[in-house]
């Protein structure tokens, strides 16, 4: 591995030593109100010259930074070519705005939970505030440090880990480690983050299920006990994964099991649950806070045409003829979704054996799907709010071809690929103006399910569980699906073996066949939740699915008379194509990382960008 990681004194703006208040780092740190107020903004708003918002270390990552990502693989399509399809196809260099802002806004906040902890936790300067609430932000900072660690990691790669602030008199000479070396510092960070959490009384900051104030605490912004042992658990499993385990340490992997099978059964002991299908949605809009979530960033009321909405929905929905690109799943992401018997809908050869079982029709495709599916995604004749059911089609009247409403041409952004996203869409549109309480869910119990079900399958295989642990990956995967009984002994309630069945057992008895399974269980389940960008990644299955070819399935609404209804019964044509060539990847194994701007680059001498660590 080797390198070193050279900040120079041009670094200043990124690792900045004391809030705008001009006090001395004594005043600040003696009164527990001032040390709190230099602590919390990390959690503070600003917003950056390209008119996005973003979070001063994204500490509180905005819908907006996740959804670019899917933009950049072969998961979505937007609308408009602008700034993605140089990420998409690359090289990238310095056409990194969109993600550049993160560097020196982590690095920000690495420097200020460091400040804190050297004088608060080590030199004891605090002479008032109770003892609780000191180790409450002890525990935040520990986590900060860890968190924001880790979110550069999986941008730029192992970077060294800072837990001191760095003077301009002091050795800026710092090696990078390894990425296991990182990942593993992240999770001690987040194991210190829940000794001082505990002690504080702040394993859950919300009353539990059925008490006055549940999911409504003043604080339930901030990151709680059960929140960093989760971020351990998800360090734990990047630690595990190919990119980061090249030799397959299968011990890697059975510590990443226990840690989310721990981080699962403490959830749950803090009252955490699994949503039902009848409130699954809540995980994204129409409540402040879920009993989901381990954490979650609200953005409040949100109507159609405000700040957040533009990014996943397209201009057609907001009424803006040349803005607003959007998210167009893939026809690839849409295969992703099952058969409600559970077949897979992956390759040809998947969809022809669903054929010959009379479970899928490739001209009336959106009929007997995982009941996700109707949840994600908006189809061709799929219901919605304002518009009866969404026109995505063309049509040829008189030899003129003529658009569906949601694929007007004189919208730049319109779907190419035929679907929309709903799984993250609260509904509001231009023909829908209602405003619609909206959350990204940072961490969610749903994901330690999946996070466990992968490595205990790698480590244990499909039908063995880890030690300690009462399910199996199969049991844990299935449990995502039909729900069944928590490690609380609480009944969880999914959707029902008639709606979707459990993983077909020619699957579960082989580990690299439940393998995929797993993988297209997370794609489905954490769709749109900012981590199939990483998932491919950690995975190494970039250079697969990035290789092309991105496909569409635009219907042609066939003219009454002219097609026979047994060869098509809805009355449309789907036909899969290619999309345009400004529209599809091209991998360079540089991509597994950013590269620097040019700008940061030479602030970081002896740094080799687009090298893999």
């Amino acid at each position: 591995m080797g390198g070193v990681f050279f900040l120079t004194s041009c670094l200043e703006e990124y690792l900045d030593k004391a809030p705008e208040s001009g006090l001395t780092e004594a005043e600040v740190f003696s009164k527990f109100e001032n040390a709190k107020k230099f602590f919390d903004h990390v959690y503070n708003p600003n917003t950056n010259d390209n008119g996005g918002v973003y979070y001063s270390s994204e500490l509180r990552i905005t819908a907006k930074g996740s959804l670019d990502y899917d933009c950049v693989t072969d998961f979505c399509d937007a609308g408009r070519v602008m700034w993605w399809a140089y990420h998409k196809w690359g090289p990238l260099g310095d056409n990194n705005v969109h993600f550049g802002p993160m560097l020196p806004a982590h690095f920000k906040n690495i420097r200020k939970a460091n400040m804190f902890l050297k004088f608060v936790k080590v030199e004891k300067t605090l002479k008032d505030g109770q003892q609780e609430d000191i180790d409450d932000l002890i525990a935040q900072a520990h986590f900060v440090r860890g968190f924001c660690h880790f979110e550069v990691f999986r941008l730029w790669g192992p970077m060294p880990y800072i837990t001191a602030p760095i003077g301009p008199d002091d050795q800026w000479d710092i090696p990078r480690l390894t990425a296991k070396e990182m990942l593993l510092r992240v999770a001690a960070d987040m194991d210190t983050a829940v000794t001082f959490f505990e002690k504080a009384g702040k394993m859950r900051r919300d009353p539990l299920p059925g008490q006055v104030g549940h999911l409504n605490a003043p604080d339930q912004k901030i990151p709680n006990g059960v929140t960093a042992k989760a971020y351990k658990a998800r360090a734990l499993l990047y630690a595990a994964s190919p990119l980061n385990n090249p030799a397959n340490n299968t011990d890697d992997w059975a510590a990443a099991a226990v840690a989310n099978w721990d981080a699962i059964k403490l959830a749950e002991q803090y009252g955490y649950d699994l949503l039902s299908p009848a409130d699954y949605t809540q995980n994204y809009f129409g409540v402040q806070y879920s009993n989901e979530m381990l954490w979650g960033d609200y953005y409040g009321s949100v109507r159609y045409n405000t700040g957040i909405t533009k990014q996943p929905y397209n201009g057609v929905f907001c009424n803006h003829k040349t803005n607003n690109s959007g998210l167009c799943p893939t026809q690839s992401t849409v295969d992703m979704w099952e058969t409600k018997w559970g077949d897979p809908l992956n390759t040809q050869a998947d969809r022809d054996a669903a054929t010959a079982l009379g479970h899928y029709y490739e001209q009336n495709p959106f009929v007997n799907r995982d009941p996700r599916f109707y949840i994600d995604i908006i189809y061709n004749g799929a219901p919605i709010p304002g518009y009866g059911t969404a026109k995505i089609y063309f049509e040829m009247v008189n030899g003129v071809q003529t658009w569906g409403e949601l694929v007007d041409p004189a919208y730049a952004g319109i779907t190419r690929t035929g679907y929309y996203v709903r799984k993250i869409w609260g509904g509001q549109s231009i023909k829908n103006n209602i405003s619609v309480l909206t959350t990204c869910a940072m961490i969610r119990l749903g994901e330690l399910y999946l996070n466990y079900a992968e490595a205990a399958n790698e480590a244990h295989g499909p039908t063995t569980p880890a030690p300690g642990a009462s399910m199996t990956a199969v049991d844990a995967v299935n449990f995502i699906r039909n729900g069944g009984t928590s490690t609380t002994g609480h009944a969880v309630t999914r959707w029902s073996t008639d709606e979707l069945a459990p993983v077909q057992t020619r699957f579960t008895a082989d580990k690299a066949l439940m393998r995929d399974r797993i993988k297209n269980e997370r794609n489905v389940e954490l769709s749109w939740e900012g981590h199939y960008y990483y998932d491919i990644r950690r995975w190494k299955d970039a250079p697969r699915t990035m290789a092309g070819p991105l496909m569409g399935n635009m219907p042609e609404k066939l003219q009454e008379g002219t097609y026979d209804p047994a060869v098509y019964p809805t009355g449309f044509k789907y036909t899969r194509l290619p999309l345009s060539d400004d529209r599809q990847c091209r991998w360079y194994d540089a991509k597994y990382y950013l590269p620097f701007t040019s700008a940061d680059y030479y602030k970081m001498k002896n740094f080799d960008p687009g090298q893999v660590w």
